[in-house]
């Protein structure tokens, strides 16, 4: 058995800065993920993406910013439990909390925190070719450089889908998006920087065939009023089409959910005794899923957690400036 103050589920950008937050706040923490490397989606999906909403950088590489939070949380020396996934949990008023892995991994805490994100994501598949899959069909783009002077056709209309144009354009042969509609869930100013780059975008149009040998060739695109089919040369088709997400055992806890995300009061607690949330998991009043968001979670959470850590410390410790006096 592993015990600890604070166990947290989850190792994405909130649960690492929780690690960190509440080592600084000298508890023992536990990180448990599914992954077999901490970072959450950024380190599955999106590790050599910009990303633009974190506080002090313009713009950070997702790699990089995993690498900030693992510097930052690993000057305490958490216990990282990766590749295993937390199945069950008991928890009372009067402690600890209990959590058992799909492994067999015993994990007492004095409180949990639950930073899952939107749990495990399987990518929605392409309508047609799906058989291509891992020969030119890729869902992520984990290694920019694997894409360099090939001929790329992005599908979908996201911010995931126009992001990727930004990353790509610089080092493909040609990028072009396709999407079914002629409106996109992007940022406007993401729109507007793709368009200016001069990146082909067909719209109201979908990937009708996609041909090749052994690897993707080529992809047929028919537009949807016309049925005009026009024919493009491609080495690489990322199908940027998002993905479902679940939760898994988590919703199994009895803890109180709204569409797969877990209800949190203001002080980041669940309706569990011992048990707090923070990130995209979680869900309230006027909630907005940014990254900077769960960092100010993260920190309510640990801040709040305390009392059943250890009752002699406040809630609020004080300024970090003024541990270095």
């Amino acid at each position: 058995m592993i015990s600890c103050d604070m166990l947290v589920v989850g190792a994405g950008p909130s649960g690492l800065y929780a690690a960190y937050y509440a080592g600084f706040r000298g508890f023992s923490v536990v990180v448990l993920d599914v992954l077999a490397e901490p970072g959450g989606q950024i380190s599955a999906m999106y590790p050599e993406k910009d990303i633009f909403d974190i506080a002090g950088f313009p713009k950070i590489k997702g790699r990089d910013l995993v690498n900030g939070l693992l510097e930052q949380a690993n000057q305490f020396n958490p216990t990282y439990v990766l590749g295993e996934r937390a199945d069950s949990l008991v928890t009372s008023e009067e402690g600890p909390v209990v959590v058992v892995t799909d492994k067999g991994t015993t994990i007492s805490a004095k409180t949990v925190l639950i930073t899952g994100g939107i749990g495990s994501f399987t990518p929605r598949e392409l309508p047609t070719g799906s058989e291509y899959a891992g020969r030119g069909l890729v869902y992520f783009v984990p290694r920019l450089e694997d894409h360099r002077d090939k001929d790329v056709v992005i599908v979908g209309g996201g911010d995931s889908a126009f992001d990727w144009a930004l990353s790509l354009h610089p080092i493909a042969k040609s990028v072009t998006i396709v999407h079914r509609r002629d409106t996109f869930r992007a940022h406007a100013a993401t729109i507007a920087e793709v368009r200016n780059l001069g990146v082909h975008i067909i719209v109201n149009s979908e990937v009708s065939a996609v041909t090749g040998k052994d690897k993707v060739e080529s992809v047929t695109i028919t537009a949807k009023e016309s049925g005009l089919e026009t024919q493009l040369p491609a080495d690489t088709i990322v199908a940027a089409l998002g993905f479902i997400a679940n939760i898994g055992p988590i919703s199994d806890w009895g803890l109180e959910l709204e569409k797969r995300r877990i209800v949190v009061d203001t002080t980041m607690q669940t309706n569990l005794p011992r048990v707090y949330a923070a990130g995209d998991i979680t869900t309230y009043k006027g909630k907005v899923a940014l990254i900077s968001v769960g960092f100010g979670e993260a920190g309510l959470a640990v801040n709040n957690a305390t009392p059943y850590i250890d009752d002699s410390q406040g809630i609020f410790p004080g300024h970090s400036t003024g541990s270095a006096e």
